[in-house]
């Protein structure tokens, strides 16, 4: 289901708080840890922007964002972690993956750029007669060289919520979301279908190379903890440069009044971030 889910980055900073570098000695800039507090919050809480998916080698926690998570009492994703496990709850999610009106794949691309985009699913494994009502934007976030960094093969991908789901139930912290996973799926449907073909097309044209390259290069700029770069590069994505609004900044906007209540009650770490 993390395949099913948009993820985009975490705007690190909010106007009414104040921010700190938590982690290593390093430009505020260019960290990825940052401790929130005052305004009438009577502890500290940590803002913590990840990668979501990232090569085992590659993966790392300083000892300062290990220190800033014991000392959480609750844990804050984009969406509840723990709801996602419960196979109940991804039946209905699921079902809004579907296309309405009857719409179908076909109905999107001209003859030959179906044909191609059938045999990019159809080598990775996904036969495209079986996904024609899927949104292109879900088909995208299904593709194993997407999820893997181009080319599908890298192996041992891990997933920063993963392994902070992981750590707070060891230490039996509450888990919450700051939105629900219905809304994130309803945001497929805010752009027309038509871009999202285009969207994947994009995608899928760009070739393993390119989408290598990408990948890496994300990878590199998330270690060095360059916000900015990692901005930059976002804003740089094609077609979906142009959702900036929907995908980023007004969702960013309604998550401020959730974060400020959940940090009135309890420290909580709040990790989020951008996809891989």
């Amino acid at each position: 289901m993390k395949k099913a889910i948009t993820a985009v980055m975490f705007v690190l900073g909010c106007c009414w708080v104040y921010a700190q570098n938590a982690a290593e000695h390093i430009p505020l800039e260019k960290s990825l840890m940052w401790e929130i507090k005052g305004k009438n919050l009577n502890q500290a809480s940590f803002l913590y922007g990840t990668i979501h998916m990232i090569g085992k080698k590659d993966f790392f926690l300083t000892e300062g964002t290990k220190k800033s998570f014991d000392r959480a009492k609750q844990v804050t994703f984009e969406i509840d972690m723990e709801e996602m496990s419960d196979i109940m709850s991804l039946i209905p999610l699921l079902m809004q993956s579907f296309m309405k009106n009857d719409t179908t794949l076909r109905d999107l691309f001209s003859v030959e750029d179906y044909a191609l985009v059938e045999a990019h699913f159809k080598k990775v494994g996904l036969p495209l007669m079986f996904l024609n009502r899927i949104k292109p934007m879900f088909l995208s976030a299904m593709d194993p060289k997407a999820m893997a960094g181009g080319d599908g093969q890298k192996e041992d991908i891990v997933s920063y919520e993963m392994e902070f789901l992981e750590m707070a139930q060891a230490q039996k912290k509450p888990v919450e979301g700051l939105e629900t996973a219905a809304f994130q799926m309803s945001m497929f449907d805010s752009i027309p279908y038509k871009v999202q073909a285009q969207m994947l097309l994009e995608s899928i044209k760009g070739g393993t190379e390119s989408s290598d390259s990408q990948f890496d290069q994300l990878v590199e700029i998330y270690k060095q903890q360059d916000i900015q770069a990692m901005q930059e590069m976002t804003a740089e994505d094609g077609e979906t440069s142009n959702y900036t609004d929907l995908l980023l900044v007004n969702r960013n906007r309604k998550w401020i009044p959730v974060m400020e209540k959940m940090m009135l009650a309890q420290s909580t770490f709040l990790p989020g971030g951008r996809q891989g």
